[in-house]
């Protein structure tokens, strides 16, 4: 769903320690050249999409994320990175 959003080239989302539920959810996205967003917005985007509760609590933006060799996200990278909320 995030991916839906027109700012946003690319994400990684990973659990992260939360001080409420335990775990909580983190979005670290990658914008599009030349756009910008809050993360309130883009958690506000994604919870009137899908279900309240698996909408990400956490957004942190990242100018470039890490890639694999096939182009996608690498994740544990991205978590190793940017796991901390």
């Amino acid at each position: 769903m995030i991916l839906q959003h027109p700012a946003v080239e690319r994400t990684a989302v990973f659990g992260v320690p939360d001080p409420k539920w335990k775990e909580g959810i983190k979005a670290v996205c990658q914008l599009k050249k030349g756009r910008s967003l809050e993360p309130q917005e883009l958690i506000d985007f994604v919870g009137e999409r899908i279900a309240r509760f698996k909408k990400p609590q956490y957004v942190e933006f990242a100018k470039d994320l890490p890639l694999l060799e096939d182009g996608s996200p690498d994740r544990a990278k991205i978590k190793e990175l940017y796991g901390q909320k």
